[in-house]
């Protein structure tokens, strides 16, 4: 391999949430984290060399987009998602999770319901509930080891409580579905004929497990299209949070011209210019990296596979579809959480995200991310090897 994705950086007292702020959130100060979804890797060369290119230019003012951004940027969405957005539809924000405040703000009034699907990332509550709207949730159902959508709850559970936004994840965090475009289409049928908007989360697009093929979602139809929000980033492909930076599609004029309102209220204006220079590079020069870093991904979930199989074969693996976050069931080891969550914090001394986090429906689950170099997963899985007893 050309990059080095196993070799492990110390990221203590670099600023990072992942690492320095273990004892602030209640754990040890020397808890292994695998926690929140960055990668322990540095981003791609190329983008790099981009970035030291623009401080060496030293001048950091007010920025704006180019057509040489755009350029790149539709190159990879048609090269990686069969999608071609258009120039005139696209609103940046510094984050996803900033989109989605601004979506609900620009598509709903206080009070108003907006529906998610259950257990999910645990912003999307947040942002409801912040803003003041009215929560509701459609639980994911599992079959066969594979999370399914319950189209006929989602349908009445909108209708029961006149819902106004739909927040999508695809790939879903946690559970590691990408959804089929069979049922991305019932999804938007549903939406389109009780008048709700969507927002379609798309952040892990760029990693998924063959043979599953990512949709987005305004491909479905012109009538999606014209229906939606789809919030897509480098960020979680190329480990660039901290600069930043995402992108959001808005087909439908009134729509846009809301949403983008929104976003002019909160004082936010030109993007940032080391987010907007990492982007057009990663855009530009980064599939090579990309390429590897999936290589390693599947490697380390393969490892996490066989690990589990053969040490530990009462924690259950959620087969994912897409994302780098795992979802592991604990539930056969017969503990509750409090009890499951004191083992893995003080005693194993990992920092995962619970499952309850995601909602009640992620009682005895834990999400863990595998986009660490191969000596570090081992390291945890190891510590949980030596400290889960079974109790049932």
């Amino acid at each position: 391999m050309t990059y080095d994705f196993n070799k492990v950086i110390d990221r203590h007292g670099s600023n990072c949430i992942k690492t320095d702020l273990a004892v602030v959130r209640g754990k040890p100060a020397d808890v292994l984290s695998l926690w929140v979804a960055d990668m322990d890797f540095p981003t791609a060369p190329a983008i790099l060399e981009a970035l030291h290119s623009k401080v060496d230019h030293g001048i950091f003012g007010y920025s704006c987009l180019d057509e040489s951004f755009f350029n790149a940027l539709k190159s990879w969405m048609q090269t990686e998602h069969d999608f071609s957005p258009e120039r005139h539809d696209l609103v940046t924000t510094p984050g996803v999770v900033f989109g989605i405040a601004c979506a609900i703000k620009a598509f709903t009034n206080e009070g108003d319901s907006v529906i998610i699907q259950t257990p999910v990332y645990y912003p999307f509550k947040n942002m409801i509930e912040l803003n003041k709207r009215k929560l509701v949730t459609s639980s994911l159902y599992e079959k066969d080891g594979k999370y399914q959508i319950d189209f006929e709850d989602f349908e009445q559970k909108i209708i029961d409580n006149n819902v106004k936004l739909f927040i999508l994840c695809n790939p879903h965090n946690p559970v590691g579905r990408v959804w089929t475009k069979n049922e991305l289409q019932k999804l938007s049928e549903i939406c389109l004929r009780n008048n709700v908007i969507v927002f379609a989360d798309e952040i892990h697009n760029d990693f998924i497990f063959e043979p599953n093929k990512h949709t987005v979602f305004s491909t479905l139809s012109a009538e999606a299209a014209e229906n939606s929000v789809v919030s897509m980033s480098v960020s979680k492909t190329f480990n660039l949070a901290g600069l930043q930076f995402s992108t959001n599609f808005i087909k439908n004029p009134v729509l846009r011209k809301k949403f983008r309102d929104e976003k002019d209220k909160t004082g936010y204006d030109e993007p940032s210019i080391m987010g907007l220079t990492a982007a057009r590079a990663a855009y530009l020069e980064g599939k090579p990296w990309l390429l590897e870093l999936k290589k390693h991904l599947n490697e380390n979930l393969e490892y996490l596979r066989n690990f589990l199989k053969e040490k530990l074969p009462k924690v259950r693996l959620i087969e994912p579809e897409g994302t780098y976050l795992i979802w592991l069931d604990f539930s056969a080891l017969g503990y509750s959480d409090a009890e499951l969550d004191d083992i893995i914090v003080n005693k194993a001394k990992l920092w995962l995200d619970r499952g309850t986090m995601f909602g009640p429906e992620g009682a005895n689950f834990q999400r863990i991310n595998i986009a660490t170099p191969k000596v570090v997963l081992q390291d945890a899985l190891e510590r949980l090897q030596n400290n889960l007893f079974s109790r049932s």
